[in-house]
């Protein structure tokens, strides 16, 4: 297996040995392009379940025990089903962990999720924490699905959020901000309609975006932002990422206003 013994995000070729060791097994065989740089990519298992609200599985509990008292419906995956917005909703994943004494996870949202408005988090059992898996955990996971704008259809094996593992605490660098060109009148961003047909998530490249979006360009400086709406801006600033380096964006920053700025976040 390769080195893990210093602290920091494990790469490609440590989840690739934790793979073969079973430290990371799924109930089908894993997808050639599944394994990211520093991250593995999450599938959809055969189920899902719709729910009356959120939940997190206390100490000593599972997501099963949980799942029993919220759920609506049962929801077959295989052959495709359509998520609504405004709803909630719990799918089984195909992958399980018994991840080695030291080690632990974090999940996050695909940037593709992510620009879709679609909120995605981890539940395993036991963890009292959204996306965060304890060291040395073994169990199953499940992923809560929470389509905000666009209706989305998925199925078994659609990748939603992706997992990072991780010795210890890897040191933090210097943080920097990113903000949007407010001088230019050239498209900046663009709005999400409202009320757009249903995305396939697996349907990469064959959506037209003018029906799903809206352009937006500043007008005398300014750039104006509807509470409860949906935006994708570009960043003045272009970011490059070191090789042997991760970073990832701060959801929320009270500075700049209570709302969060994005839901995925993690470059690799």
């Amino acid at each position: 297996m390769s080195d893990t013994s210093a602290a920091g995000i494990l790469p490609c070729q440590t989840l690739e040995a934790l793979i073969a060791q079973e430290a990371i097994t799924a109930v089908r065989p894993f997808d050639p392009d599944q394994v990211q740089p520093a991250s593995l990519d999450l599938r959809l298992g055969l189920r899902a379940w719709r729910v009356r609200a959120s939940f997190l599985p206390r100490p000593g509990r599972t997501v099963a025990d949980r799942l029993a008292a919220v759920v609506m419906h049962e929801i077959d995956l295989s052959a495709g089903a359509v998520l609504e917005r405004g709803c909630v909703y719990i799918a089984e994943l195909q992958e399980a962990l018994a991840l080695p004494a030291g080690v632990s996870a974090r999940a996050n949202p695909k940037s593709s999720t992510g620009r879709l408005d679609v909120f995605v988090r981890l539940l395993t059992d036991h963890q009292p924490a959204f996306d965060d898996v304890a060291d040395g955990y073994r169990g199953p996971t499940f992923i809560e699905i929470a389509p905000q704008t666009f209706s989305v259809l998925v199925r078994t094996g659609t990748r939603l959020n992706q997992l990072r593992l991780k010795r210890g605490e890897p040191p933090r660098l210097a943080t920097v901000s990113v903000g949007v060109d407010l001088e230019s009148e050239a498209v900046a961003g663009f709005r999400a309609r409202r009320h757009a047909g249903v995305v396939d998530m697996d349907r990469v490249g064959g959506h037209d975006p003018r029906d799903f979006w809206e352009p937006l360009a500043p007008r005398r400086g300014e750039l104006l932002l509807d509470p409860g709406e949906f935006y994708i801006l570009a960043s003045r600033e272009a970011v490059e990422i070191p090789v042997l380096q991760a970073a990832e964006m701060t959801p929320i920053d009270p500075s700049v206003g209570e709302f969060r700025v994005h839901y995925a976040g993690f470059f690799d």
